[in-house]
């Protein structure tokens, strides 16, 4: 199943860049929903370097939802697109009932002025899958109105 987001943000593409590829900007744009937890030993860097990093995950900050890896890459720029790309996994709790996740974040100048922001996530939970899209539907529009808020501010 897919879920997609496209949007204009008011900032630069550099300042969008920083912002999707920093555990404090998926923070900032999931909160208070889903609240993460870094799980590796020095906690939370400043930008997500490629590779797998663990988190634990909260909804609300206090219901406990499980533990998954965030497995960031930077797949090659398509011209002034630059791409930061998750495909990972769940570790516990309702995590483990998605057994296949990509999810792909662009930035772009856009045409007049600010970033062209692009987001698709693509997941497969089996049978479970119909039942889920809804939820991340939501949390996908969420996130697209945190973002739009705090933009002019990165």
């Amino acid at each position: 199943m897919r879920v997609l987001l496209k949007l204009i943000l008011d900032c630069e593409p550099d300042a969008a860049w920083r912002a999707i590829r920093s555990p404090a900007g998926l923070r900032s744009v999931s909160a208070p929903l889903m609240v993460f937890h870094s799980l590796e030993p020095d906690g939370f860097q400043e930008q997500w370097s490629e590779g797998e990093h663990p988190v634990r995950v909260e909804g609300l900050g206090v219901i406990p939802l499980g533990e998954q890896v965030i497995a960031i890459s930077y797949p090659p720029a398509h011209g002034h697109t630059r791409l930061v790309q998750d495909t990972g996994y769940g570790v516990s709790g309702i995590f483990t009932a998605v057994n296949y996740w990509e999810h792909t974040m662009a930035v772009a100048p856009a045409h007049g002025g600010g970033t062209l922001y692009r987001d698709q996530l693509v997941f497969d939970a089996g049978v479970l899958s119909p039942l889920l899209w809804p939820m991340y539907w939501v949390f996908w529009q969420y996130r697209a109105l945190r973002m739009k808020a705090l933009a002019r501010h990165w």
